[in-house]
């Protein structure tokens, strides 16, 4: 059984899988189409998708547009500081975020729908990401939120971050929709 915790950005949920744990290891069931169905998430899920990134690497803030994806996010190995940005321009929280810790050792998810801008950094000295996605990725689609944006002001905890040229290149969010 899956315990799933509401966020303050409607949609966004954090989920943390039940642990069978004893000295041999652990075992969770991180996706159940049954276990999501009862909990009112998404279950299918047409993508997915590893991650590995170094100590001091900043990814995102990015999304998909006009086909939109919602992401299953979790951690294999390591821990990140995990961001989701309500861009849905007739949302009540549009511009807001939440951030979490997800590890390999707290072994929580964070789903975020469709609508969401989705964006990371490593906590130590590398991590391993599996995500799940609602769509499939289109080239064309792919966008980015600049990661530093003052309208936003994301508290990331690191001042020096490692950025991809795509990432240093992100749109401000009042120029997403014409605002």
């Amino acid at each position: 059984m899956l315990q799933v915790e509401n966020t303050a950005l409607e949609g966004v949920k954090i989920i943390t899988p039940r642990l069978f744990e004893d000295e041999r290891g652990f075992f969770m069931e991180t996706f159940s189409e049954r276990s999501f169905a009862a909990a009112g998430l998404p279950t299918e899920f047409v993508q997915d998708n590893h991650s590995y990134s170094k100590k001091g690497v900043l990814r995102g803030l990015h999304y998909q547009y006009p086909q939109w994806q919602g992401k299953l996010v979790r951690v294999l190995s390591g821990e990140i500081f995990d961001v989701a940005v309500d861009i849905r321009p007739d949302s009540a929280t549009f511009g807001r975020w939440i951030g979490i810790t997800l590890s390999s050792e707290n072994h929580k998810q964070l789903f975020l729908p469709a609508g969401f801008a989705h964006g990371f950094c490593v906590l130590g000295e590398e991590a391993h990401i599996a995500y799940k996605c609602t769509s499939l990725y289109k080239h064309e689609d792919d966008r980015c939120l600049i990661w530093n944006d003052p309208d936003i002001a994301v508290n990331w905890p690191l001042q020096q971050p490692l950025l991809s040229v795509k990432d240093t290149g992100g749109r401000r969010l009042h120029a997403l929709w014409g605002n």
